[in-house]
């Protein structure tokens, strides 16, 4: 904070930068903390004989947001694993990531950083069927890549790290950059894996399907049962809640401390200003004591006895007010005549 009691940049910058990220976390807790409760309030659906019938008598042959659980079948063609033997899928997921070493020229450290260089998911149409293979209804999967948590299991991993020679390295510390080599995986959701779904559950023309809700509610398809999918989603929202409060504590902090330093900058003026005009009351009197005229007192003249020049700086307040014997003169502790403060050493003031 300057002289003038306003807050500095860097204060200001705190403030604002604390205040937006509390903002932006808070609405990310707002968001999870509902997501959670639609989920408490979703309707927990089971696949047999008898869920059509419940679609055919609910309002509009679908349920807004409904849960349910069930097996991954294929419902025509699979999907084969490029890398593993007897692995079929229905969701495939290959990804390129290069990996490398990049120079940071604040920390003088080398980072680590990946880039995904190449993606592409593959797909076929499925379903999740009963627990009971003798039960052969399925529920259709729509739309599987739009879910908010795609749980998939990563069937091939493989790092191929990059070839180095003298000349490489040497042009590696020169741009800074140093490659790791590609990191190669693939992913898969599984014919045969437990899956749970939460979304829209609709009757259509006889076929039962499970879709992105259309009310703005969070659609998942995850290989986490129920209650491990609602304490996974609670853990997410504490953590959220704990930093809104913890970037909400330091807005509210560095508020508090300029207001404070402002409001003791008032006041610390005020003194001051009360100080000074008793000060020239003080020395008024004393004009009219020693029987002078106030004009033919010199601008420079010491405060106290007001006949010889001022010659001492009182530090720390700064204040040039009065002679050297008159500073001797005064009583211990020694304080400035004009704002009473501690004198903690005194400059010579030379006047030429």
């Amino acid at each position: 904070m300057d002289s003038s009691g306003k807050p500095s940049t860097a204060q200001v910058v705190v403030l604002a930068t604390s205040s937006a990220l509390t903002a932006i976390i808070y609405s990310i807790y707002r968001s999870r903390a509902t997501t959670v409760a639609r989920l408490k309030e979703a309707k927990k659906v089971s696949i047999d004989q008898d869920l059509k019938n419940i679609l055919s008598e609910t309002p509009g042959r679908c349920v807004p947001y409904a849960v349910i659980e069930g097996v991954v079948r294929s419902v025509k063609e699979t999907l084969n694993s490029q890398f593993v033997d007897n692995c079929k899928g229905v969701i495939e997921r290959l990804t390129l990531k290069e990996e490398k070493m990049v120079w940071n020229r604040t920390t003088h450290l080398w980072n680590s950083t990946e880039k995904v260089i190449h993606q592409r998911t593959n797909t076929v149409p499925f379903g999740l069927g009963s627990h009971d293979e003798g039960f052969a209804d399925t529920v259709r999967i729509i739309r599987p890549l739009d879910a908010a948590e795609l749980d998939l299991e990563t069937t091939y991993e493989n790092f191929h790290p990059t070839v180095q020679s003298l000349s490489n390295v040497i042009g590696h510390f020169i741009s800074g950059e140093r490659p790791k080599g590609i990191h190669e995986t693939e992913e898969m959701l599984r014919v045969g894996d437990s899956v749970t779904g939460v979304g829209e559950l609709v009757l259509d023309n006889n076929l039962i399907k499970l879709q992105p809700p259309k009310q703005g509610f969070c659609y998942f398809l995850t290989r986490l049962d129920y209650e491990s999918l609602l304490r996974s989603q609670g853990n997410s929202v504490r953590l959220w809640r704990i930093l809104t409060v913890m970037f909400g504590v330091a807005a509210c902090s560095m508020l508090l401390f300029i207001l404070w330093k402002r409001y003791t900058h008032h006041r610390q003026s005020k003194k001051e200003r009360s100080m000074l005009e008793e000060f020239k009351e003080q020395q008024r009197k004393r004009i009219r004591e020693l029987n002078v005229e106030e004009s033919s007192v010199s601008p420079t003249s010491c405060t106290v006895c007001l006949s010889r020049e001022r010659s001492c700086v009182f530090l720390e307040c700064g204040h040039v007010c009065a002679c050297t014997q008159c500073y001797e003169a005064l009583p211990e502790p020694k304080k400035c005549p004009i704002c009473r403060s501690a004198i903690d050493r005194v400059v010579s003031l030379y006047n030429s």
